[in-house]
């Protein structure tokens, strides 16, 4: 059969299946425009692979967070004890934290450099050493000769813009901390609400973001180290931040008027636990550092 008879016999059929005289050549547009709108639109997916890397690529990235050691120490790339998956793996150049997963092989467990996972290494990275000594002593990167600083920041080049490791934010060592004594206005704790985006300086040079302080009975948590997504401008725990949330968080309110007074003297002691419970939270599960304690009596 040649192919003219074989769109003869197409075009029969057509007429025959719509009853419309000629209509073979409307299915045939109407075909390549379904194939066009197809192609306009991203194309034929295999198992919808196109649209979910699109998806990815989309997803806005996690504002700059402070981490302290302890912190970054968690972030080694073993398996998580509570979910049975693989941690990320970062870790620390010069201050500078990296997501470095991508790099699992050489950064992760089993890999050639895994003594750095979780670890401040800029200066083991800089004298191309393995000596832990070096590890987690940022002050270290401060006395490095002229060419081991070059080398440093050849490293952090590296990182950021050939291997195109994500940066998490900013490693503060536990000297730069405040005090846990150091006693908190309510005046003092308010200019800490989150809304300060600007790039830190002066006491807080070298953080990646200004802190953010929570009050909570007679302590005062900074939750720049890790809750920025939940407690900085426009997140949904913003409301909290600068403020003694005591009396919010034990009755699980977001009321307003509850943020704005403290007081939990008239609260039964079940809510007043559900504080206590927040509260270990954000010492023991969230890591959140105690950088003061609330100017009141309890």
């Amino acid at each position: 059969m040649t192919i003219s008879h074989a769109a003869n016999d197409m075009a029969k059929w057509c007429d025959a299946m719509t009853g419309v005289e000629g209509s073979s050549g409307y299915v045939i547009l109407l075909v390549f425009t379904i194939i066009g709108y197809i192609w306009i639109n991203g194309g034929f997916q295999a198992n919808g692979s196109s649209k979910q890397v699109e998806e990815e690529e989309e997803e806005e990235p996690e504002p700059p967070r402070n981490f302290t050691m302890k912190q970054l120490r968690h972030f080694d790339g073993k398996v998580d004890e509570n979910t049975d998956e693989p941690k990320p793996v970062y870790l620390s150049v010069g201050g500078t934290v990296f997501d470095v997963s991508k790099g699992r092989d050489f950064y992760g467990p089993g890999g050639p450099y895994e003594l750095f996972a979780g670890r401040e290494c800029g200066a083991a990275l800089a004298t191309m050493s393995f000596d832990e000594s070096l590890l987690d002593d940022l002050s270290a990167c401060e006395t490095l000769g002229v060419g081991d600083k070059a080398e440093l920041e050849n490293w952090h080049e590296k990182f950021e813009h050939y291997r195109c490791y994500p940066i998490k934010g900013r490693l503060v060592t536990d000297a730069k901390l405040p005090s846990s004594d150091t006693i908190i206005s309510s005046e003092e704790l308010a200019k800490y609400d989150g809304s300060n985006q600007d790039v830190p300086t002066g006491e807080y040079l070298g953080y990646a973001t200004y802190p953010i302080l929570l009050g909570a009975l007679d302590k005062v948590f900074d939750v720049s180290f890790g809750g920025v997504p939940m407690y900085g401008k426009d997140g949904p725990y913003n409301r909290f931040a600068g403020k003694d949330a005591s009396r919010a968080l034990a009755l699980m309110s977001f009321d307003p008027k509850d943020a704005e007074n403290p007081d939990i003297s008239d609260l039964e002691e079940k809510k007043v636990k559900v504080l206590k419970d927040w509260m270990k939270t954000f010492e023991e599960k969230k890591g959140y550092p105690v950088v003061g304690k609330l100017d009141k009596k309890l």
